[in-house]
């Protein structure tokens, strides 16, 4: 891959966890960009011990060598609340902004699971058609209040949303505009669907409104146990659900091609959330450097 096209972060849920706080609690904001910057990664996401103030947070990730290149943001279009959702993404936009993103990654949060004590592939959502239409006509302004800023948007398909199986990442690419992106991420599409080819087909199908890679592999062992216990999203995470590429089921080789192939240019950002207790974030972290070395000369 070409390194003046393609750059790398990670996400600092491998260290401290927005949905589990009592994960990584221990893990301090400077520890967690520190580590970062020593495992060879350039880019972060944003977590919640991260400095709401910009020129702070910048002044402690540039000593590092470390910038902020997206952040998650929810969006409650199915639900009606539009313009809640505009006026929080507005600040959202203009925050990222600030510290030299180019892209926002959202998520369809309306009646999602994934924070819930429910079973999540027996208890996901399913939007009805004008709930859809809802959801596009709000990504399709999203999107332009984006391009003020000369930023793009992009939808994270995510488990326990009703944005999560290939079909529905279709119908939301086929309502919005050609200016909503997709934000790929190889975990959740492995986690819905199982298998090796539904990844790989869903990168090469979107490949060109690819926005953001989001880069983590899938224990089989646990997911197994989950659908056989009916548990919880967020009982996964805790179990070891996910983890950095080449530790898992999913062979990147191909998704890599495919990415370089279409020339992708922007971040892919290791997204591995796991018990730091029972994971070693700067470990997991260089392991993952090291991988994506080998496997792209990045």
């Amino acid at each position: 891959m070409d390194k003046n096209k393609v750059k790398l972060g990670i996400a600092p849920i491998a260290w401290t966890n927005d949905d589990l706080p009592e994960l990584g609690a221990e893990n301090t904001f400077e520890q967690c960009v520190s580590e970062m910057a020593l495992a060879g990664f350039t880019g972060s996401e944003v977590g919640n011990k991260y400095p709401t103030d910009p020129e702070e947070l910048k002044s402690k990730l540039e000593i590092r060598g470390i910038q902020i290149c997206n952040a998650w943001f929810s969006t409650f279009f199915a639900e009606g609340k539009k313009k809640q959702t505009i006026e929080k993404f507005i600040e959202h936009r203009d925050f990222l902004h600030e510290m030299g993103a180019e892209i926002i990654g959202c998520s369809e949060q309306s009646y999602s699971i994934q924070g819930l004590d429910k079973a999540i592939f027996e208890e996901k959502p399913e939007f009805s058609q004008g709930e859809w239409e809802k959801i596009a006509e709000g990504y399709n302004q999203l999107a332009e209040l984006a391009a003020e800023k000369g930023m793009k948007v992009s939808l994270h398909h995510h488990m326990g949303t009703g944005v999560q199986t290939p079909a529905e990442v279709d119908k939301f690419m086929e309502m919005t505009n050609d200016d909503v992106y997709l934000l790929f991420d190889s975990g959740h599409i492995y986690y819905s669907e199982g298998t090796q080819e539904a990844v790989e087909n869903l990168l090469k199908k979107y490949v060109d409104q690819i926005a953001h890679v989001h880069l983590k592999d899938v224990r089989n062992k646990v997911v197994k146990e989950v659908k056989e216990k009916g548990l919880s999203f967020l009982d996964g995470v805790k179990m070891g659900t996910f983890t950095i590429p080449g530790d898992g089921a999913i062979k990147f080789e191909p998704l890599f091609e495919t990415l370089e192939e279409a020339d992708y240019e922007g971040w892919m950002v290791v997204e591995a959330e796991q018990d730091p207790a029972k994971a070693n974030p700067f470990e997991y972290a260089v392991q993952a450097r090291e991988f994506i070395k080998d496997k792209t000369g990045l």
